[in-house]
């Protein structure tokens, strides 16, 4: 953890982003480590837990991260979250939680309020369109005999 807060500290301080750091180990060995670089890439999506995941992918050759462990400085917002998911991480360790965040000027809290909505109640509208041209790509991915499951 200690890693992640001088990342988070070291990328505040170029810039780079907001106070978030970042780390993916496996066991005792470091894969990646991150800041925060929303500012740096203006991209709404490079969070620390982010960029850390990609990097210890890249690192790892693999879409998976089974038996590796994210440390971050903050309880990860919902993007980070559903990342930290899909990358099948084992454990997700975090310093700050949600309110600190909030209280630091995140608004993540909007967003989980959002989520617990239905979709139709949500300030972002989300609209079927095109359904059926759509299935069109899930029809080609059950039919390639090489695709694989993840």
């Amino acid at each position: 953890m200690r890693d992640a807060i001088a990342a988070a500290l070291a990328g505040l301080r170029a810039g780079e982003g907001g106070p978030f750091g970042a780390l993916v180990a496996r066991g005792d060995e470091v894969l990646a480590v991150a800041c925060n670089r929303v500012l740096a890439r203006k991209d709404p999506t490079a969070h620390a837990e982010v960029e850390a995941i990609r990097a210890a992918c890249a690192k790892l050759g693999s879409r998976s991260l089974e038996g590796c462990d994210l440390y971050a400085t903050c309880e990860p917002c919902p993007m980070c979250l559903a990342a930290s998911y899909w990358a099948r991480l084992d454990r997700v360790f975090y310093a700050c939680d949600r309110a600190d965040a909030e209280r630091a000027g995140f608004d993540d809290a909007r967003v989980y309020r959002e989520l617990s909505l239905p979709p139709a109640e949500r300030s972002l509208p989300l609209l079927p369109f095109e359904r059926e041209a759509g299935l069109a790509t899930f029809r080609a991915w059950s039919e390639k005999p090489d695709r694989t499951l993840y």
